[in-house]
């Protein structure tokens, strides 16, 4: 088995071309996250994207004030700069030892930590694929990889309330249906 590292990039890759096409999108599009429209999405992924390729660098984490708008000026060149380093702090194996601090007072384990980044990747490419009316495409190792780190925050992300209820598939369901679906999302969302 490919260790996930070794996958982030992979995972980061079709996120390029959905951000150029948020660019030109109405900010106010209904995404299948819940109650966030497209500029809830982005806000999130601007806010977070940065703090994980801290903490997997080691570096201070300050959690971000999310009172702030992010979605301003040059914000496309800013996330797609904030998701490459992510991407390059979570494709060193390194990054996947020991344990890493989120700023909170206890540090977690950085593999649990690498595991969220590559379900959230996948997940929010997904997320903003739908609400784009695009379909990102992923490598079956990376959305294996994915779907496991996905069940094992599952527990967690519901009891913290971004996630839902696991949605319920077919036998017949893709890697990435069963992705959404543990997250609480429907595989068969349209913004349409």
């Amino acid at each position: 088995m490919t260790s996930p590292a070794l996958l982030i990039g992979t995972a980061a890759a079709p996120h390029a071309a959905l951000v150029r096409a948020a660019a030109h999108a109405p900010l106010d599009a209904p995404t299948p996250c819940g109650s966030w429209d497209l500029h809830a999405l982005l806000a999130h992924l601007l806010h977070w994207t940065p703090m994980l390729a801290d903490a997997g660098r080691g570096d201070p984490v300050t959690p971000p004030d999310e009172t702030a708008d992010p979605v301003v000026g040059d914000w496309p060149d800013l996330l797609n700069a904030a998701r490459d380093r992510l991407a390059g702090t979570w494709s060193n194996p390194a990054a996947w030892d020991g344990t890493v601090s989120l700023g909170g007072p206890e540090p977690l384990p950085a593999p649990m930590i690498g595991g969220m980044v590559l379900g959230e990747i996948v997940l929010h490419g997904w997320d903003l694929g739908r609400a784009l009316d695009l379909e990102p495409h992923w490598p079956e190792d990376v959305l294996a990889a994915a779907l496991g780190a996905v069940e094992g925050m599952a527990p967690q992300g519901r009891e913290m309330g971004v996630f839902g209820p696991e949605v319920p598939v077919g036998d017949d369901a893709t890697t990435l249906d069963r992705i959404v679906a543990v997250s609480g999302r429907d595989p068969g969302w349209s913004a349409r």
